[in-house]
């Protein structure tokens, strides 16, 4: 039968395909994780980092893609956590598509992901975005060690410009809750009609303050 001898055709280059993969990446990947055994951090990358590849290559995954909002913060999480090899978890409820409104959101939001990489000492980063196409809300949390919002200095600059002042210019809002020894919460609000929104004005700190 044609439609047979079709359908073993495609399973056979199916599996060659993924044979091709396995070593291209895959072993590759393997021998790099036991050059590295005796470094955790570099170890814990590397995994995360080819389990999104195999991932994406075994079910067609399109969770990076940035073309929309959910997969424009997956790619910056990505490419934090291979940058500073802290496991960053993104959730994500609703989504919308990118658009140059939607940018400044994204980049604080990396911006966020950063600090908190850097700073926090965190063992990991949580990423939890919610968007029902009018308005789009993004909370990069940790549960590092935090710090004193009313020690940061008015003169320091740092998240203030990345991302407090990036969202209030095009209309948004970042709320950043700390305290000593209580992680980091920051929180960034925008709608997608150009209003202002409700929500609270933006906080006043940040980790990266301390750079």
């Amino acid at each position: 039968d044609l439609s047979e001898e079709r359908a073993s055709r495609v399973r056979t280059e199916e599996r060659a395909d993924m044979a091709a993969h396995l070593h291209d990446s895959v072993l590759q990947t393997l021998a790099l994780i036991q050059k590295h055994a005796d470094d955790g951090r570099t170890v814990a990358t590397l995994a995360r980092a080819q389990e999104r590849d195999l991932r994406g290559w075994l079910y067609g995954d399109q969770r990076e893609d940035p073309t929309t909002l959910a997969g424009a913060l997956r790619a910056a999480a990505a490419e934090v956590e291979d940058g500073f090899g802290v496991p960053i978890e993104v959730v994500t409820v609703g989504d919308t598509a990118a658009s140059d409104r939607l940018r400044p959101l994204v980049l604080a939001a990396r911006e966020a992901m950063v600090n908190a990489a850097r700073h926090s000492t965190a063992d990991q980063v949580d990423v939890y975005a919610e968007s029902d196409g009018r308005r789009c809300e993004v909370f990069v949390r940790d549960r590092g060690r935090g710090f004193d919002l009313g020690a940061v200095p008015e003169d320091r600059l740092g998240v203030r410009n990345s991302i407090e002042d990036r969202m209030r210019r095009h209309g948004g809002q970042a709320v950043i809750r700390t305290a000593p020894g209580e992680g980091t919460e920051v929180k960034l609000a925008l709608t997608l009609d150009g209003a202002a929104s409700s929500a609270a004005p933006a906080g006043s700190a940040h980790e990266d303050e301390r750079t």
